[in-house]
């Protein structure tokens, strides 16, 4: 996740923001390159090796 390995027991792309205390903020996901939009994570089915960036926005300049 976000680069680094994580093993984590989530089963979706929803389970795992809402383990890693995601699920009410903000954020932009992306699961094996590919942008899920939010009604689609839980779709996204987790797999052993697969990456998932999630990014959260960023103010300032």
């Amino acid at each position: 996740m976000n680069g680094q390995p994580h093993e984590v027991s989530a089963r979706t792309l929803r389970d795992l923001l809402s383990d890693m205390e995601y699920e009410d903020l903000p954020v932009a996901t992306a699961h094996n390159h590919d942008f899920v939009r939010a009604q689609d994570r839980d779709k996204i089915v987790l797999k052993e090796g697969d990456e998932v960036e999630i990014l959260t926005p960023r103010q300032g300049g």
